[in-house]
């Protein structure tokens, strides 16, 4: 079984606005909430920084969260960013980290095959973390 632990417990909602926010002004573009999407987005974001999870499910929350665009722009990049984040704390050899960071970019961004979704998946299995 993965290990399982709050990863998006130190990211409160408030730093995910702040980063796309810094993300839409670097490239000129309006930062805001949408309409449909932006509640739903920080409900699901709130509750899931109180659950443990794998890093796999952690991963897919960030997915979810892109998918219903809480943010008129970036919203990719902002849960993209975040999951690099998550991946950089593991502290991986230089090569492994940027491969892990790659798949789980292509899995906030709903491209990543299965074959690249099976790799992470396994990777995730693999983590054993000291509580």
């Amino acid at each position: 079984m993965s290990a399982a632990k709050r990863w998006l417990e130190p990211f409160a909602w408030d730093f995910v606005v702040a980063q796309n926010e810094v993300l839409c002004n670097q490239k000129s573009a309006h930062h805001g909430p949408t309409s449909d999407g932006h509640e739903i987005g920080k409900q699901l974001w709130e509750e899931a920084r109180q659950q443990e999870m794998s890093l796999f499910e952690t991963i897919d929350v960030c997915r979810k969260c892109h998918r219903v665009a809480p943010f008129t722009n970036f919203n990719g990049n902002t849960f993209s960013a975040i999951a690099r984040i998550i991946i950089r704390k593991l502290n991986l050899p230089p090569e492994q980290d940027f491969l892990i960071r790659s798949l789980a970019g292509h899995i906030v961004a709903g491209v990543a095959s299965d074959e690249e979704i099976n790799a992470f998946k396994k990777f995730s299995d693999s983590l054993k973390l000291e509580r």
